[in-house]
């Protein structure tokens, strides 16, 4: 028992010490400040859906401590400390459903809750004892992608509907003439006489309301187009970012202003237009965040008692829901988990499967009691992070592309993250200037990001394109193209059948197609040879397999040249020994 979790503290432990050292990078202080706004907003988003879901017994305010605290004990003593966590869409609706039940039964939803969380912990350790983790062996790149797909997608989906929610609080003045600018009037009427004001017509409408007068005119009621501002600081940020991130491999200005900007692209795109907004002074969403320490709903208290409130029965009936929490965090976290170690990214100090999902376990614990959100790795974000961190080369030749040398592992970057999204309520001054848009554009950034990681991505392209015009990818040299686009289908299928879940009640059995998604690939051995699989469905990078097999083409080529070599210096000394 728990063979496989001290093997991960062993293998851990003796990098613990550089994990804070080689977080003193200029490099982290970007992916700091990135990834806490990334966080922020996706707390903000949750907290408000699982608050509108659960009548406020979860809010915003305790999105927020939860994401702080168990991300910052998740940073300080898991496995693989680049994880970033938070609240997922199966989780919220588990929560809108218990939360219903609850209701309708006259039961106490958090302490119904409490007990289901205790249950899940349970399972959890019993799964860490056994050594359950091993079973990411059989999340291969078709279960990777598909998963990975699903939540880029979401991410990229949410960004847009947010943006298109904004017609109905910002409707688009249609009906401001240009021409008719002259016609337009509005002043101040004040019903108090014996107030004192030199000039009526300088006061602003803030300071008319204050008066206590009203506004009279046909222009008053006249409102900016703010819907066309915020796709204008939306757009604006994604396409500077792409662009910025860029600019390492330009052409212009030396090496270390391209790293350095390509290092800062994202926070140079937030405080760029962060500033258009704020010098055109229009009233844009903001970013607010709680400013007072204190439970969302007055009702309940930062702590769950476990008895009293429920029948007793329902302490033993709470283990039943538990087993579908317990699938739905061991594939969420598993998955994300085999995505970040991918060999691609060449991280040096190992993995923790077991010890990231005695984290999560644990956390189970503390959450439930204290009636916090249940937190699970966040596979974008994590991306986001880790892409924040690369390494390369540093490329003297302009133009030339650096070369990637792994990704800056460390524990830095994650706890300091999460501190300042626990500090963010007295922060909140601050944050009340970011606009929203901009939020939504960096989150569209990071969907973007992280398809682009995925090999699935490239075998789309080929759908649309002529065979004289693809790429050189390896597998294309060993899989019939007929091949890979039925492969490419047949993913394609499975995240359409995901996206649908996803989208409706069913959602809570989500975790159980993610295990479906193992099934499948194993009877797609049925479809496609054993070699063909082993190109299409192979964590081993693009570069590093079409390196393999040019070595292994140019020893070939040398054995056949010595052989070649050998057999004439034979038949030359058969020719001299013949008298």
């Amino acid at each position: 028992l728990f063979g496989g979790l001290l093997k991960d503290i062993q293998r851990k432990a003796p990098w613990y010490g550089s994990d804070f050292s080689d977080g003193l990078s200029l490099q982290c202080l970007s992916a700091i400040l990135y990834i806490y706004l990334a966080t922020v907003t996706n707390a903000i988003t949750f907290g408000g859906m699982l608050g509108d879901a659960t009548d406020n017994m979860q809010g915003v305010l305790e999105s927020f401590l939860g994401t702080a605290f168990a991300g910052a004990f998740f940073c300080l003593f898991a496995g693989q400390p680049l994880t970033i966590l938070s609240s997922t869409g199966p989780v919220l609706v588990f929560e809108r459903l218990l939360f219903s039940f609850s209701k309708d039964h006259s039961l106490d939803y958090l302490e119904f809750r409490l007990w289901i969380g205790l249950w899940v912990a349970f399972f959890g350790l019993i799964l860490v004892a056994t050594e359950a983790s091993y079973l990411v062996q059989y999340f291969t790149r078709f279960t990777e992608e598909g998963f990975c797909a699903l939540i880029s997608f979401i991410f990229i989906y949410d960004a847009v509907k947010k943006m298109l929610s904004l017609v109905e609080h910002y409707p688009v003045n249609w009906e401001y003439k240009i021409s008719d600018i002259t016609l337009y009037s509005c002043t101040c009427n004040l019903t108090e006489t014996d107030v004192e004001w030199s000039n009526w017509s300088l006061l602003t409408k803030d300071q008319c309301m204050q008066l206590g007068g009203h506004l009279v005119g046909n222009s008053c009621n006249y409102v900016p187009d703010i819907t066309f501002m915020s796709f204008i600081l939306f757009l604006g940020t994604l396409f500077c970012a792409m662009a910025l991130k860029k600019f390492k491999s330009s052409r212009y200005f030396p090496t270390g202003v391209r790293k350095l900007v390509g290092d800062f692209s994202i926070i140079l795109a937030i405080l760029i237009f962060c500033g258009i907004d704020a010098a055109l002074g229009l009233e844009t969403p903001k970013l607010l965040v709680p400013n007072t320490f204190q439970p969302t709903n007055p009702k309940r208290d930062w702590l769950v008692f476990p008895f009293g409130a429920n029948p007793w029965w329902i302490y033993l009936v709470s283990s039943v829901p538990a087993i579908l929490v317990i699938i739905l965090i061991f594939m969420d976290q598993q998955i994300t988990a085999v995505i970040l170690n991918r060999k691609e990214y060449k991280l040096q100090k190992g993995a923790g499967f077991h010890l990231d999902f005695l984290c999560v376990s644990l956390l189970m614990i503390v959450t439930s009691f204290m009636g916090l959100p249940w937190y699970v790795s966040a596979t974008v974000i994590s991306l986001a992070h880790m892409d924040s961190l690369k390494k390369e080369s540093t490329t003297s030749a302009p133009g030339e592309q650096p070369k990637f040398l792994g990704i800056r592992e460390q524990r830095v970057t994650g706890l300091m993250v999460f501190i300042l999204t626990g500090l963010s309520v007295f922060l909140a001054p601050v944050l009340k200037f970011i606009p929203m848009p901009v939020l939504y554009g960096i989150f569209f950034y990071m969907g973007i990001s992280a398809l682009s990681s995925i090999q699935f991505m490239e075998r789309l392209q080929l759908l649309l394109m002529p065979a004289k015009h693809q790429p050189d990818f390896i597998y294309l040299r060993h899989v019939p193209l007929c091949q890979v686009h039925l492969y490419t289908f047949i993913q394609i299928f499975c995240l359409a059948v995901l996206w649908l879940i996803k989208s409706t009640a069913a959602a809570i059995i989500f975790p159980l197609m993610l295990l479906a998604l193992v099934g499948i690939r194993k009877a797609m051995e049925y479809i496609f040879s054993l070699q063909h699989l082993s190109w299409l469905d192979d964590i081993m990078p693009e570069k590093e397999k079409k390196e393999e097999e040019e070595k292994l083409k140019r020893i070939q080529d040398q054995d056949e040249s010595d052989s070649e070599d050998v057999s004439e210096i034979t038949h030359s000394n058969a020719q001299w020994a013949t008298p």
